[in-house]
């Protein structure tokens, strides 16, 4: 709910900008520079987004996950979105994720949120104790609570028999 009131107040936001520079400078003025950064954004997008294509097949074939690509081709769509958008205040927004030095500091600052979040998650209201349990410690907790001869029994090493079926072997008929 708190990112629609935010896209809502953005967009009601840009909308009034736009109308009281367009009152000062004029329609077909207003229309130009609207016009024109969408189609210097849709320019930019291509050139960057080719290059950002690239970099991302160079790293995958040497056997690096490309995050920094990935991050950079969702910052050139949402840009490129923006400037689509008509209103002086998106056509800002969208330049600034189309500018390498701005996108850089974009992730950074979301790098640092997104710490902050799961930080902040880790470490919540709900945390009653300072010992973090493993996943087996987990389980023996869970079994030592349940009736102790028919949990101990159901928790077993080693390997689980059953039956599987193939998707890519034709079903066979028994």
């Amino acid at each position: 709910m708190p990112i629609l009131i935010s896209i809502s107040l953005f967009t009601l936001l840009d909308f009034v900008i736009l109308f009281s520079i367009g009152s000062q400078i004029g329609l077909l003025t207003t229309l130009l520079l609207v016009l024109g950064t969408g189609f210097a954004g849709l320019h930019l997008i291509r050139k960057e987004g080719v290059s950002t294509l690239a970099r991302a097949r160079q790293r995958m074939q040497v056997g690096e996950l490309p995050s920094s690509e990935l991050f950079t081709g969702a910052a050139l769509i949402f840009g490129g979105a923006l400037l689509m958008a008509p209103g002086f205040l998106s056509d800002a927004l969208g330049l600034a994720c189309l500018i390498p030095s701005a996108r850089q500091l974009l992730f950074k600052a979301l790098t640092w949120l997104g710490l902050k979040t799961v930080v902040g998650k880790q470490q919540g209201p709900h945390a009653s104790s300072t010992h973090s349990y493993t996943s087996e410690e987990r389980v023996d907790e869970a079994f030592k609570d349940a009736n102790s001869q028919d949990a101990s029994s159901a928790y077993q090493e080693g390997p689980i028999e059953g039956d599987f079926i193939s998707r890519d072997e034709p079903s066979r008929r028994r």
